[in-house]
Order: structure tokens, then C-alpha cells, then sequence
């Protein structure tokens, strides 16, 4: 790049990201008071009701109750902006604990670069989206610094943090990336003791061990380790998988470092594996039970691996939506479903209608489909028995109380099925229909992935200090889920924003 074009570039970025910071300062430093609010909050067994909350430079300053709730709050500057509260509830902001931000859901690389305009207004879309259902914060469990640069780079984000991806080196998801890339967008992946000699050419060895891609990702500002046993799918059963060894190390150096780590394991194999290696959350329901293919009633073997998640009270992340998001490509409502519209631009929602499109769809199943409902059947039955094993494992951890955190993988794959935002809705209702009480689902989007993801200290609740990442509803959260699509405001670092601001059809609507 030449040094006038350097020079332009480096104007504009200042001169967006000054613009962003005199848009965001006054919803930062003016003083926010809601009141006669009914403060609904995972740490507590029962609501508040009629109290105030009084934020202040982004952070919940004062709780106020009774009489002192209708006084002034002492250093208040006397042009708050007021929040009637009166017949809602107040809660915290959700967190989706697993999310991938990298790419517009559906679309190759390729794809993006001949529909540069599309592909714009996408990635502009996904974040209000995600905020338009709740999720005032984001986990991206597989990236870089750069990575979360881009995405940070919009006028409105939720607050986003990310694990960095340690794959075992060419085993998944590594497998899945064109060589001649592959290395270069994996720069956490682990090289075994032993294997060295096998490592390409210009591949140093020794920065690749457990203990070495932990302290580059602390550095880089990660605030978590994702790694991963899979030995594939479908026709692939021979990827290559870590030893416990070296699992157990990269656990030592990550809790060292206090970061938590989060394995990819879908399988009672693959689970059994991070129960002994010591990971902090596994990261996926169980749909593969091995040596139980073809039953959904949890058997022996099963219990004894749920009954271990339970007594450690280890992190379970059930991603009911995973596959859904693939059976869901052979829909024939499913881009009609007018929900898609609030989180999509119909642009998108279109093009993802024509044969371009259908690329993911098409390469599961190639052979021409003569008949779309013949097929949309056979796929809900293929996907029937994984599902069904997963509601059940969900459904037993939940009657025993485990450690369920919220979590959609969105997008779980390049399928356009997982919809940003309007995934996580979906979830939650696969998550009810499993066994999880409102409830249940409401504290595994709150504090349950804060302490997961050692935020606890910001988010996760409503108390004095934390960051005003909160939610304005009109149901009780413990009682329906229904009240996250209907939401009266959302609130990021105290910056009130009207949920018909945030929808995609904003404009017609």
C-alpha cells in the first residue's frame, strides 16, 4: 500500500472512530433513573419490586427501594433521562456463550466479495440483531485480535469477547480451511510432543506447545481457551485428536493464566475425554452416544457420564440449535418464517432463495431435489434420533441441577439456518421443550455464563457497580421466555436503545 493511500485510510478509521465516541459519550455520561420497576436478577429468589435503579458512566450506581426510592440520589445531576418502569421487569442483559463472528451466516468468502453491497449491509445487521433479542454480550470462541477488530468496527455492538481456537494441528476444525491458509488463520494450533518433524516449513515447533499458545492468547487479550476432540462427521471418523496429556497441559497453563477452558466434544467419548482432562465447560450437547446409536432413552453409560457433569459441576452447553441448523436448510417455510425478517436484510433473505444460495444445502445432500417436501420429511427423520438423544441428556441435567449455560453456536456451520439473534429465540424454546424451566434458561443466560466465563465481576446481574448491560420486559423471564422477543428496551452500558431501531425491516416497520 502506498503512503497517500496509507495516509487516507488511516484519516478515515480516525475520523469513524471519533464520530462513535461523540455518539457514544452522552448515553455514557448522562445519568439514567428507572423507576417503579420490578428488578428481577439471578442471584436472588425474589424480585424487587417498585424500586429505582440509577445508572451512571455505564454502571448501575444505586439501587433505591421505598421512600428513598422517590429522592434524589445523592451526586445526582437533576436532568437524568427517566425509564417508567411501572408493570415491567428489569433484568440483565443475556450472554450467549458461544457464538463465531467471522463470517455472514450462509455466505463463503468468495460469495461476499461478488456481493459486496449485500454482504455490507449483513454484517452491519448482525450485531443490532443479536442486541434486538437480548444479547447485550458475545463470546466468539474461535478468534484473534483482528478478527474482533472488524466486528467491533460498528456503530452499535454488543459488548464481545473471545477464547482463542487451540485445534490440535490439521485435526478439527483445521481439516475444514484450504492449506494454503489454513496455518496462517489457526495461529493458536497445538503441535503435539513427537510430532514435530511432521510440521510444515515455517511452522516453529516449540511456539506451539499447550504452555505457548496460552500465554500468546492472554497476551492478545483472549479471555478463554476452546480446544477440541472430534474425530468428524458423517463419512469423516478419522480426524486426528489430542492425547489427554496434552490436554491436561493446556488446562494447567490456562488456569494459570485464569482463563477457563471450553473443549468441542459432542459425544459421550469426546465428553468423557474433557471430564478427565479437567476443562472447565464442554462445549455442546451429546448427540453422539458411540456405543448407543440408535436409542434416545439415556442408558447406563449415559447417566454415568451425566452424573459426572453433575457432581463437578462442570459447564454443559446443550446447543440444541447445531443441528437444527442443518435439518432447517431443507425447510420449505423456514425463509418465509417472517422472524427472519427482523434479523435479516431481505436482500439476504432472498438471495439465500436462489441456487447461489443453496450451496451449503446442496453440498449435504447433492443429488437434485424433485421434491422439496419429500426431502424436508426425510431430514426431520434423519435428524430426529441426535436431537432427541440431546433433549433427553438436556432434560436429565436439568431435573439434577447441573451447570447449564446458554449457548447457540451461531452459525454452526455456513448454513444460513442459524440466524443471528433469532437462533438464540429458537433455543430457548428447544431448551423448554427439553426440560429447562424458564428459569433455568433465564440464570444460564445471565450469571451462570458470567462466572462460566470469569465476567461475573461486570455482568450476569442486576447490582451496584455493574455494567448497565440490562433488558426492560414485559414478562417475567422466570416464568415464559416469550418476553425476549418482545422487548421494551435494551439497555448497553446505559445507552437506552428502542428495540424498532435494532429490527432489519426497521425502515418498513
Amino acid at each position: 500500500m502506498n503512503d497517500s493511500r496509507t495516509t487516507s485510510v488511516a484519516l478515515a478509521s480516525l475520523w469513524l472512530l471519533t464520530i462513535a465516541t461523540i455518539a457514544w459519550q452522552p448515553a455514557m455520561s448522562q445519568e439514567l433513573r428507572i423507576q417503579h420497576v420490578v428488578i428481577v436478577s439471578p442471584e436472588r429468589p425474589h424480585s424487587r419490586r417498585d424500586a429505582t435503579v440509577v445508572v451512571k458512566e455505564g454502571r448501575i450506581a444505586a439501587i433505591l427501594e421505598g421512600e428513598t426510592a422517590q429522592r434524589p440520589h445523592r451526586g445526582s445531576s437533576g436532568t437524568a433521562i427517566q425509564l417508567d418502569g411501572k408493570g415491567l421487569y428489569l433484568v440483565p442483559g443475556l450472554i450467549d456463550s458461544h457464538v463465531h463472528l467471522d463470517q455472514v451466516p450462509g455466505m463463503t468468502g468468495e460469495q461476499e466479495r461478488l456481493h459486496p453491497a449485500m454482504a455490507r449491509a449483513a454484517r452491519e445487521q448482525i450485531p443490532r440483531s443479536f442486541l434486538y433479542f437480548g444479547f447485550t454480550t458475545l463470546i466468539d470462541l474461535i478468534s484473534t485480535p483482528g478478527a474482533m477488530a472488524r466486528w467491533k468496527n460498528h456503530n452499535l455492538v454488543p459488548d464481545t469477547f473471545f477464547c482463542g481456537g487451540a485445534a490440535l494441528i490439521d485435526g478439527y476444525p483445521m481439516n475444514y480451511t484450504p492449506k494454503p491458509v489454513r496455518y496462517e488463520n489457526w495461529p493458536y494450533l497445538i503441535v503435539e510432543p513427537g510430532a514435530e518433524s511432521t510440521v510444515p516449513k515455517g511452522i516453529d515447533a516449540a511456539a506451539h506447545s499447550p504452555e505457548a499458545v496460552v500465554a500468546r492468547m492472554k497476551a492478545d487479550g483472549a479471555i478463554c481457551v476452546k480446544t477440541f476432540f472430534e474425530r468428524g462427521f458423517a463419512d469423516v471418523h478419522d480426524l486426528p485428536v489430542p492425547r489427554l496429556e496434552t490436554i491436561r497441559a493446556l488446562v494447567g497453563a490456562a488456569h494459570a493464566a485464569g482463563l477457563p477452558v471450553l473443549l468441542h466434544a459432542s459425544s459421550v467419548e469426546a465428553q468423557t475425554f474433557g471430564l478427565d482432562a479437567g476443562v472447565d465447560v464442554l462445549a455442546h450437547g451429546l448427540w453422539n452416544w458411540n456405543d448407543a446409536p440408535s436409542t434416545v432413552e439415556v442408558t447406563p453409560a449415559v447417566r454415568a457420564l451425566l452424573d459426572r457433569v453433575v457432581e463437578r459441576q462442570i459447564g454443559w452447553q446443550p446447543t440444541m440449535q447445531v443441528l437444527a441448523g442443518v435439518r432447517d436448510l431443507f425447510s420449505t417455510t423456514f425463509l418465509s418464517d417472517p422472524m427472519l425478517a427482523r434479523v435479516l436484510p431481505a436482500e439476504l433473505i432472498d438471495w439465500y432463495g436462489t441456487q447461489e444460495g443453496h450451496w451449503f444445502r446442496d453440498s449435504v445432500v447433492p443429488a437434485p431435489m424433485t421434491d422439496p417436501k419429500a426431502m424436508e420429511a426425510q431430514m426431520k427423520a434423519n435428524f430426529a434420533a441426535p436431537l432427541g438423544r440431546n433433549d433427553k441428556a438436556t432434560g436429565y441435567l436439568a431435573r439434577h441441577q447441573a451447570d447449564l449455560l446458554f449457548a447457540t453456536d451461531t452459525p454452526s456451520a455456513p448454513t444460513y439456518a442459524n440466524p443471528p439473534g433469532l437462533n438464540a429465540w429458537l433455543e430457548m424454546h428447544r431448551l423448554v421443550a427439553a426440560g429447562m424451566t424458564p428459569a433455568q434458561v433465564f440464570e444460564a443466560a445471565t450469571l451462570s455464563n458470567a462466572r462460566a466465563l470469569r465476567l461475573d465481576r461486570d455482568i450476569g446481574t442486576v447490582e451496584v457497580g455493574k455494567r448497565a448491560n440490562l433488558l426492560l420486559l414485559r414478562e417475567d423471564p422466570t416464568q415464559t421466555v416469550e418476553g425476549y422477543a418482545q422487548i421494551y428496551k435494551v439497555i448497553l452500558g446505559g445507552r437506552v436503545i428502542d428495540p424498532s431501531e435494532l429490527a432489519a425491516d426497521r425502515a418498513r416497520r
